[in-house]
């Protein structure tokens, strides 16, 4: 079983970026479709982005769409957030998740069965 770690979080001005970092323990790292997810207080988990376990594809929320690329390295057992023109309304909680599941709703945090401890991230107006 995969066990996940988040880092790189941190505070950073509108505008900036950050690259959030998920490293995954474990031998089958490559088997597993990786999701990223944030939560901003008061408010429901929702999907950021996530790529398919042979990494030929990759899914985006809206909001992120064109600023944000989900990347993974499987030598490496790590999955990649590059945020850039980073904007307030970004701050949350993100999280990485783990899937066996081999369907088409990788935005759906029910398939994901493995979780990150989460990394905050504030952005600054």
């Amino acid at each position: 079983q995969v066990q996940l770690v988040e880092s790189g979080g941190g505070l950073v001005q509108a505008g900036g970026s950050l690259r959030l970092s998920c490293a995954a323990s474990g031998r089958t790292f490559s088997s597993y479709s990786m999701g990223w997810f944030r939560q901003a207080p008061g408010k429901e988990r929702e999907f950021v982005a996530a790529i398919r376990w042979s990494g030929d594809s990759t899914y985006y929320a809206d909001s992120v769409k064109g600023r944000f690329t989900i990347s993974r390295d499987n030598a490496k057992n790590t999955v990649y957030l590059q945020m850039n023109i980073l904007k307030p309304e970004d701050t949350a909680v993100y999280y990485c998740a783990a899937t066996y599941y081999r369907g088409t709703s990788l935005n759906s945090p029910r398939v994901y069965d493995r979780w990150g401890q989460g990394t905050q991230v504030t952005v600054s107006a």
